[in-house]
């Protein structure tokens, strides 16, 4: 784990010159001093040669048996004690840095440990949305221009992602050691240099992004060019609203074919849908009037908050027949799970004595688990996600259990059977994230990034797969907790449809209140001064 402060570093230079350039001075005025004071006494000791020998009496000087005079002891004193009040000084202040430590870049005033993970919490959080909206946004861009002229704006969004996937990995390991039953207590100092660490990631990507808003907004233009941006928009309305209808047809055929715990994932997705179209279509409609006036900053305002709440629409429709797919490409795939399961139970059980000894338990669990799927699978409407997560769950603790020789290592691991449940998982818990935003935390979203980080390019090996299933799933749930804390957010200044896209963070429900836009956590608002 690298330590945030060698990074940082370069910003607090300034302040630690300034106070070894005042210990310095400061040193060097008392030795000077040191070295003046007895020619500045050797000086004074002229006229009270002449006192004596005009015949006036002369103050008596006390000596040491040695000859020194007391007033020889005074600058070793004087010194001596400078140089021990500047090292009680200079120890303090060192042990003061070494204890409380502040964010960096930050305040230079001392933040306690808890606020200081809140602020990281916040900044997650914050550049996450960013992150997405600068996704959403730079697609439309990408639409209407030339690929070279957005090319900049791509490189800074990347590594926007680049520094927010690093940000939500160190914030996993810190949620796993906590989980493992550490003590916070007992390392403070490395949990605030994780937690530092994570705020200056957070602020490097929303930094790149803010210094990157006023050049997109120059490229899309929207202000000058809102006419034709909203004819792109109301054609892509049309096709939304028609994929809409499409998933409210395969919502209802989902219900027939198979358990309700099956399409329980997008029940409410159609409906939160047509309320993500309602508001679409109401400032759609705004953004007409204005830029048939004339004012182009306000039209701007309203399309933004329309393509926002278009794109979470076609999210929305999209989940549902990604669902669909995914379903009926489990129930295809079901029985050839349960064969191989079978197969692979087999395998395990034709394992010598010795190597099938520590697999007694396993070996009923699988049985069990293939019997319970079989007898529902034979019953009628299942779940065949849910039967082929629990079937490669049960035949993965069996793979490769026995030892060099004994066949243990050719037991099959339903590694294929088990990408599908886990990319399920992970697409949905992605696009519940992405259109509940606005209510969604930090814990949920990070679950998610280690998820997405697991199920990543390349070869995923079994452990990984099943790990990242778990993950996409207690995201899922996190998210889902939060959304029911959040409660039912007021639609404020945003019209018809407004709590949806409150929601959703296409309208910010903090003092900005307008849409979201590129940029970083600073500009992303920058059109709420126009969205009345």
């Amino acid at each position: 784990m690298t330590s945030p402060l060698s990074r940082s570093r370069s910003r607090r230079v300034p302040s630690h010159i300034a106070v070894r350039v005042a210990h310095a001075v400061l040193g060097g005025l008392v030795a000077m001093g040191w070295l003046v004071l007895p020619l500045a006494r050797a000086g004074a000791d002229a006229p009270v040669a002449r006192a004596r020998d005009t015949g006036v009496a002369a103050r008596p000087v006390t000596t040491a048996q040695d000859g020194t005079t007391t007033g020889d002891l005074v600058p070793p004193l004087v010194a001596v004690g400078a140089a021990g009040a500047l090292a009680a000084y200079g120890y303090g202040r060192r042990r003061r840095r070494a204890t409380t430590r502040t964010t960096p870049g930050g305040d230079p005033e001392i933040i306690p440990l808890h606020e200081l993970d809140a602020q990281a919490r916040r900044l997650l959080v914050e550049t996450d949305d960013c992150v997405r909206v600068g996704a959403e946004e730079l697609a439309l861009a990408e639409d209407r221009s030339a690929g070279d002229a957005i090319e900049p704006y791509v490189y800074d969004l990347r590594h926007a992602e680049a520094g927010l996937a690093a940000a939500f990995r160190l914030r996993q390991r810190l949620d796993e050691t906590e989980a493992a039953g550490v003590d916070p207590a007992q390392d403070e100092s490395e949990r605030r240099e994780v937690l530092e660490e994570i705020v200056a990631h957070c602020r490097e990507a929303g930094e790149r992004l803010d210094a990157a808003a006023p050049g997109l907004d120059q490229i899309r233009a929207l202000e000058r060019n809102a006419v034709a941006a909203l004819e792109s928009a109301e054609a892509r309305f049309r096709e939304v609203a028609a994929r809409i209808r499409g998933a409210e047809a395969t919502l209802a055929e989902l219900h027939e074919r198979y358990a309700p715990a099956a399409s329980l994932p997008v029940a409410g997705d159609a409906e939160q849908a047509k309320d993500r179209l309602l508001f679409t279509t109401s400032h759609l409609n705004q953004a007409r009037q204005y830029a048939d006036r004339g004012d182009g900053a306000k039209a701007a305002a309203h399309l933004r908050a329309a393509e926002g709440a278009l794109g979470q629409a076609f999210d929305l429709a999209n989940g549902v027949e990604r669902l669909a797919a995914e379903l009926d490409s489990a129930a295809a795939g079901l029985p050839a799970a349960i064969a191989a399961a079978e197969a692979s139970w087999n395998a395990a059980r034709a394992l010598p004595a010795e190597a099938r000894a520590g697999l007694v338990g396993r070996l009923g669990h699988a049985e069990a688990v293939l019997s319970a799927v079989r007898h529902e699978t034979a019953a009628g409407p299942h779940d065949p996600l849910d039967a082929l997560r629990r079937v490669t769950e049960a035949v993965a603790g069996l793979a490769g259990t026995g030892p060099a020789g004994t066949g243990g290592d050719d037991v099959p691991d339903g590694h294929g059977q088990a990408l599908l449940p886990a990319r399920s998982a992970l697409a949905g818990a992605a696009c519940f994230i992405g259109t509940h935003r606005g209510a969604v935390g930090s814990e949920a979203r990070t679950r998610l990034a280690e998820a997405r980080r697991l199920l990543g390019p390349g070869s995923v090996p079994l452990s990984e797969v099943l790990r990242a299933d778990d993950l996409a799933r207690e995201a899922r749930r996190l998210a889902e907790r939060d959304v029911r804390a959040y409660g039912n957010p007021s639609g404020g200044r945003g019209g018809a449809g407004a709590g949806g896209a409150v929601l959703g963070g296409i309208l910010l429900s903090d003092g900005e209140g307008g849409p979201m836009s590129y940029g970083g956590p600073r500009t992303r608002g920058r059109r709420g001064a126009f969205f009345t």
